[in-house]
């Protein structure tokens, strides 16, 4: 899983209300050199869903970089995306693995438990994600986790690793020293003036840090 790594941006059906806007801001952090990025919409707009993910798909790998779809695992399969991202109260690792197949990426959500990574991993993900570590407009009520974790995990887990939550242009390179492999961004990145630009700098930032510690 060589590519999962960098910035990971996820997509906010308020920052990005409708298809022009959403396809243009995605469009614009690809340009600016994102490959990986999280369809996220909670809505009950089951035909929006369909034709953004579709879009999205369509769009991302011209780019070639990833999409995974938030929690839906039907969306996924139907897009034909390239895998999941699964919360808590989601379905199973195992069951996206089950019905995914094998090449799909499968993503969980970990909080600030390195127990929950376990099971994860046990089940079949391909990463791991912890957080939030800042204080996020997208999540306002998700548990504050502690930044040791993304340590204690690279030195157990031999996945790539997510760090989620409040995640800013400055702070990202404390997260890649304490083992972040990716940057998962919402707000900081989709709410940005020059989306293309604000990338730029996620990546520079990411790559920086990755150069010192090399």
């Amino acid at each position: 899983m060589h590519r999962l790594k960098g910035l990971y941006g996820v997509t906010d059906s308020q920052l990005q209300p409708d298809d022009h806007t959403l396809l243009s801001t995605v469009e614009q952090a690809l340009l600016g050199g994102m490959k990986l990025l999280q369809y996220r919409d909670k809505s009950e707009d089951h035909d929006k869903r369909l034709r953004q993910a579709g879009a999205l798909k369509v769009l991302c790998h011209r780019y070639q970089a990833i999409l995974l779809i938030n929690d839906d695992i039907e969306l996924a399969l139907t897009v034909e995306a390239d895998g999941v991202h699964l919360g808590q109260k989601d379905e199973s690792v195992a069951k996206a693995r089950e019905r995914l197949g094998q090449y799909a990426i499968i993503g969980a959500t970990c909080e600030g438990s390195l127990t929950l990574a376990e099971q994860a991993i046990e089940q079949g993900a391909n990463y791991i994600a912890f957080g939030r570590f800042y204080p996020s407009k997208t999540t306002p009520d998700a548990n504050p986790a502690d930044m040791a974790i993304l340590s204690q995990a690279k030195q157990r887990f031999n996945v790539p690793i997510v760090a989620i939550g409040g995640i800013t242009v400055d702070n990202t390179s404390h997260l890649v020293e304490a083992g972040a492999d990716m940057v998962a961004v919402v707000n900081q990145l989709f709410a940005a003036q020059e989306v293309k630009s604000r990338a730029q700098q996620f990546i520079q930032a990411y790559q920086h840090c990755i150069t010192l510690s090399s």
